[in-house]
């Protein structure tokens, strides 16, 4: 092992015991604390983004893995993915620093927003960090004042008009003006070395993927025409985190290794990347929220009665936390979040119409059109999936600090990290590639293959 993760950094879960039972102790053990203070906290399953990862090598065997540590910067995640040999893929100085502080090396870095400030341009200069993405003329500049060494990864556009966040509303180069920012990089002595895309988050369509990578052979061709040497191909990322996704992991797999096939064979000297937030960690994590208050409110429909006579009423409670903080997937991803009961209701328990909010203003409207039964402050609510986007957030309105981290991992996961088989450390110029890992959590779907196509046309 390389050192970045110990057994103290994490809860060592036995067989038999889940995480669910570890969840359960914590919510015992707040509720029974004598500060009357009771605020969310995460347990987080390092085991399960291990398995994530086995499952990546096994369906993805070309593609080298990277994380991007905007979608959750916990140190947990960080050190487990550091340890399985992971790159990482910084939006920001912060995000630099952060992973250079556990002893990621600069050459396992890429340096990935294509809007950068100069000082931060600068502070990747010092620190070793020479894997650049850039989509427009001015930024090549600042580049090539702040950072001549650099090696660039040209940003391209992709159809994401389907997806739920559509990225390149805001970033990527269209296909016609590539050349010319190819040629203005030659121009400028800048080397760019690849060709890096997103389809965007929630892309329903795994044949997205397809297309971008036939457009990118597409940009390969012109930069080989110009003198350039490109041997770097960005996949982005858009990979489902969880189960029962639109589309399914493999499907997606299936349809980017076909298009591999065709437009980058293996053996054609490309190092073939992936960046990945979602998919490792949106599954890993749970977060408990505990009821701080609650009201009732009458509902005023004359005529109707409750099944026990009494007059029907919808019940509002309040959390100690809310969109603005661990929950925005609300805002941003326009999702319902439903909530696991730590106290499981019996079959003659009433449910009531009801709704969940969060400490800020009427915006912060976490969950409505429930039904629950009755509860109580103080009672506890979980919620999975919760990995993404939501550590480290805070709530920004409701004055929370950031919530607590527990990290567990089974000793099965455990030992199959320490004997994983990675590839040795290469030089920095060399193009490393991972290898599949014999792991014991197989995949045994067939994948579908999907239809095959072609560059599109810049004219």
């Amino acid at each position: 092992m390389a050192g970045y993760l110990s057994e103290s950094d994490f809860v060592m879960v036995e067989e038999g015991f889940s995480t669910k039972d570890l969840l359960e102790e914590l919510t015992l053990g707040a509720s029974q604390a004598t500060t009357g203070e009771a605020a969310a906290f995460f347990v987080a399953d390092l085991g399960a983004v291990v398995r994530k990862h086995f499952c990546f090598l096994k369906c993805l065997p070309r593609v080298r893995p990277f994380y991007a540590v905007k979608c959750n910067s916990s140190l947990g995640v960080l050190k487990v993915l550091a340890e399985l040999g992971l790159g990482f893929s910084c939006a920001n100085k912060a995000e630099m620093e952060l992973v250079q502080r556990i002893g990621v090396p600069a050459s396992k870095i890429i340096y990935a927003n294509p809007c950068k400030q100069i000082a931060q341009i600068k502070y990747a200069a010092k620190h070793g960090v020479r894997l650049l993405s850039f989509d427009n003329e001015m930024e090549l500049a600042k580049v090539v004042k702040s950072h001549p060494s650099a090696k660039m990864v040209l940003c391209i556009a992709t159809d994401d008009s389907h997806s739920l966040s559509r990225l390149s509303l805001k970033f990527g180069a269209s296909l016609k003006s590539c050349r010319h920012l190819l040629e203005n990089a030659k121009k400028s002595h800048m080397e760019v070395v690849g060709v890096s895309f997103h389809v965007g988050s929630g892309c329903p369509d795994p044949q997205a993927y397809a297309q971008s990578i036939a457009d990118a052979r597409l940009v390969f061709e012109m930069g080989a025409e110009l003198g350039h040497t490109m041997h770097i191909l960005d996949l982005g990322g858009g990979f489902p985190g969880i189960e029962g996704a639109k589309v399914r992991f493999e499907e997606i797999a299936s349809v980017i290794n076909s298009a591999l096939d065709l437009y980058f064979p293996e053996g054609c000297g490309v190092d073939i990347l992936a960046e990945l937030g979602r998919y490792y960690v949106t599954s890993a994590f749970t977060v408990a929220v505990s009821i701080i208050a609650k009201k009732e409110v009458l509902l005023d429909q004359p005529g109707r009665e409750e099944e026990n006579g009494s007059a029907p009423k919808t019940i509002v409670y309040h959390l100690d936390d809310g969109v603005y903080g661990i929950f925005n997937s609300v805002l941003f991803d326009n999702i319902c979040p439903t909530p696991i009961l730590q106290k499981k209701p019996s079959t003659e328990q009433p449910l009531y119409s009801s709704s969940l909010w969060g400490p800020a203003d009427v915006r912060d409207c976490v969950a409505e059109g429930l039904w629950l039964p009755q509860l109580h402050v103080g009672d506890w609510l979980v919620f999975d999936n919760m990995g993404a986007y939501t550590v480290g957030t805070g709530s920004l309105l409701g004055g929370t600090q950031a919530c607590r981290i527990t990290y567990a991992m089974s000793r099965v996961a455990w030992e199959a990290l320490r004997r994983q088989l990675l590839p040795a450390e290469q030089d920095e110029d060399a193009e490393g590639m991972c290898k599949p890992l014999s792991c014991g959590w197989e995949i045994t779907d067939t994948l579908c293959v999907g239809p095959v196509f072609t560059p599109a046309s810049i004219m």
